[in-house]
């Protein structure tokens, strides 16, 4: 279906008005924001990520909480820390995810960058080139072989694999695309990060959750009734006619449309 430019000329207006620094005090990337040491940055954003579920103001609280934990230093904590260091982890919980989980988290963490500089790497895995871009990158192989990365070390805790969504089993992986689209997207706007040069943001797939996906639903961008893998491919396929370069970026639009104005 041809892209209606009355749509596409709304969407850009909303886009605009959630992509700049206002957006990010409220919002679960404030905690990432903290930091300036990339590894910092990729670490905190992917704990908060995966804890984005729920309301927004206990995500960040419990982020901050576990950023304290770390001593507010994450990278120097996955790499350093001693046994009794862990011990002040125990305690910690959010919703489902709990200590057992988050030691998981570290151990990988702490194995991922004693062999690699960014949490990139662990995206690019089934590629060889280590250029300035991943050629034939593609987001649904990239994600399922993250997925066994992530849970390759050994005595891996059943529970703590429902943490990490996979195109495997037709999630929509929500989290991770938005992790993602944290640290692929770049512009001058100061919400999305844009650290990793090697993954291109016309090949990321836009987060979907109940939200986003009612308010594409009613603009007829997704027709799809699961929201599901195959409904956040139905749905970049269209944002992808609205810009091809940046389809991501209307993730800001259906968000704020969705969370902030109930639309």
């Amino acid at each position: 279906m041809k892209p209606s430019v009355d749509l596409r000329t709304f969407l850009d207006k909303k886009v605009a008005e959630y992509n700049r620094p206002s957006f990010v005090p409220g919002d679960p990337i404030s905690v990432p924001h903290q930091y300036t040491l990339q590894q910092d940055i990729e670490i905190a954003g992917f704990f908060v990520a995966i804890f984005s579920w729920g309301n927004r103001t206990t995500i960040i609280r419990k982020s901050e909480e576990l950023m304290q934990l770390m001593d507010r230093a994450p990278y120097q904590f996955i790499l350093h820390h001693t046994d009794n260091d862990l011990k002040k982890l125990l305690g910690f919980r959010h919703r489902t995810f709990n200590a057992t989980d988050l030691l998981y988290f570290i151990a990988f963490f702490r194995h991922h960058y004693s062999h690699y500089d960014s949490l990139e790497d662990a995206f690019l895995r089934p590629w060889e080139e280590r250029g300035p871009a991943a050629e034939g990158w593609q987001a649904e192989r990239a994600l399922s072989a993250f997925y066994h990365y992530f849970f390759s070390l050994d005595e891996t805790p059943p529970r703590t694999r429902k943490h990490i969504a996979s195109p495997e089993k037709n999630s929509s992986c929500k989290r991770i695309n938005m992790f993602l689209r944290w640290m692929v997207r770049r512009d001058s706007n100061g919400v999305d990060f844009g650290l990793w040069r090697r993954i291109g943001p016309e090949k990321l797939i836009c987060p979907l959750d109940l939200h986003v996906s009612r308010v594409a639903k009613r603009f007829e961008l997704l027709t799809r009734v699961p929201t599901d893998w195959l409904a956040a491919l139905e749905l970049t396929e269209r944002l992808l006619a609205f810009d091809p370069a940046d389809p991501v970026k209307y993730d800001f639009a259906l968000f704020g449309l969705g969370v902030m104005e109930k639309f």
